[in-house]
């Protein structure tokens, strides 16, 4: 009786919810995204690990547990209610997951180098949206699940490798592919006949996204995850004591003008140097070499001119990242870049500044990088 009212009192409720279930489900998944990009700290952090693994199987368990129910008989599938609440449960933990793996590819590049993702993730709110029929919905939900894995692997797999690289993400992918494999056949087991009307498109699905993120990466659109660029900028000198970087910085615009083509301007003697500092950050164990590229744009055609680069080893581990620098000497005046990226050309990110040449010393003040 207790559980009969308690049902009553909230009907309205669950109509409610019923009537609102596509926006609901995007507001589940825009839920996801937030808390994320509160709670996540670094990805090699034990907690950080646990949270997806528990959001990876909650979005499995709660498809597989859908599946099975809306696969019985008319009269014996799930009430309104236990739908909603399953729905809501798999788009939260899907939304988790993607808006973690958004918050990670963010910091590991640009935004201009992030649009693809950018883009998925569009998509997957107008697929939340659209896709409504049961059948639609196993497919979308399915894939989404497909594409949570393969990102999940493309982070997990180097830094149990302790590397980066071609041979790394390839690995990734047949790990994404095999426990897809293996859980499309238990939804498989656990509804024949749904899963039949399904099974055409789940596949030529996975095959697309497995593709397109294959596209992504050897046309270097993804930045080199799990790297991730965790300070820069351009100091008129740089040392190192201990363990404490020392800058002499020049005052600099803030960085929202950046968006707007307005970069920091350096000032310079004749045959000084400038300085580039980056801090790396690589999981615990991770060994690779990142490339300072600095590039002059030559006014007479605007293109970028490679005038020097440096290669650095770095070693994961550490909280803010590896630290370390480059320069050159005597730069010539004009606009400057300096590309920090993988030695195969993959971009963690970009300092931008002009050179003004002058005859006395800028006024500079000392600052303590992370």
């Amino acid at each position: 009786m207790r559980v009969l009212a308690f049902e009553t009192a909230f009907q309205p409720t669950l109509t409610w919810a019923k009537a609102h279930e596509r926006h609901l489900s995007a507001v589940a998944m825009v839920g996801g995204f937030a808390f994320d990009s509160w709670a996540f700290g670094s990805i090699d952090h034990a907690i950080t690990q646990a949270v997806f693994i528990v959001y990876l199987l909650v979005a499995g368990v709660a498809i597989a547990l859908m599946h099975g129910l809306e696969s019985r008989p008319e009269a014996e599938r799930p009430s309104a209610r236990v739908r909603t609440i399953l729905l809501a449960t798999i788009q939260f933990a899907l939304g988790c997951l993607l808006s973690g793996f958004c918050v990670f590819y963010i910091r590991s590049a640009s935004v201009l180098a992030s649009w693809p993702f950018l883009l998925f993730m569009l998509a997957i709110f107008i697929g939340s949206e659209y896709f409504r029929h049961y059948h639609s919905r196993l497919v979308f939900a399915a894939l989404l699940f497909f594409f949570t894995i393969y990102s999940y692997a493309i982070f997990l797999v180097p830094m149990v490798l302790g590397r980066i690289g071609t041979v790394p993400f390839l690995i990734s992918g047949g790990v994404a592919g095999l426990l897809f494999f293996l859980y499309a056949m238990s939804l498989a087991r656990l509804g024949p006949e749904r899963f039949q009307g399904a099974r055409r498109q789940i596949v030529w699905g996975a095959v697309a996204i497995a593709a397109l993120i294959n596209l992504f990466y050897f046309a270097r659109v993804f930045p080199p995850l799990p790297l991730v660029l965790t300070d820069a900028g351009v100091y008129h000198n740089v040392k190192r004591t201990g363990d404490v970087f020392r800058a002499a910085a020049e005052e600099i615009p803030a960085r929202w003008r950046d968006l707007f083509g307005t970069y920091p301007v350096m000032h310079v003697q004749p045959k000084a140097r400038l300085y580039i500092y980056s801090a790396v950050f690589a999981p615990h164990g991770l060994r690779t070499l990142i490339r300072h590229e600095w590039q002059w744009q030559d006014p007479a055609d605007s293109g970028w001119k490679t005038q020097q680069w440096r290669d650095i080893a770095i070693e994961g581990g550490r909280e803010n990242g590896y630290r370390f620098y480059t320069y050159k000497t005597a730069p010539r005046q004009g606009q400057w870049r300096v590309n920090i990226e993988t030695v195969d050309g993959r971009s963690i990110g970009r300092v931008r500044f002009s050179v003004e040449v002058q005859a006395v010393p800028p006024a500079t003040a000392v600052k303590l990088l992370k």
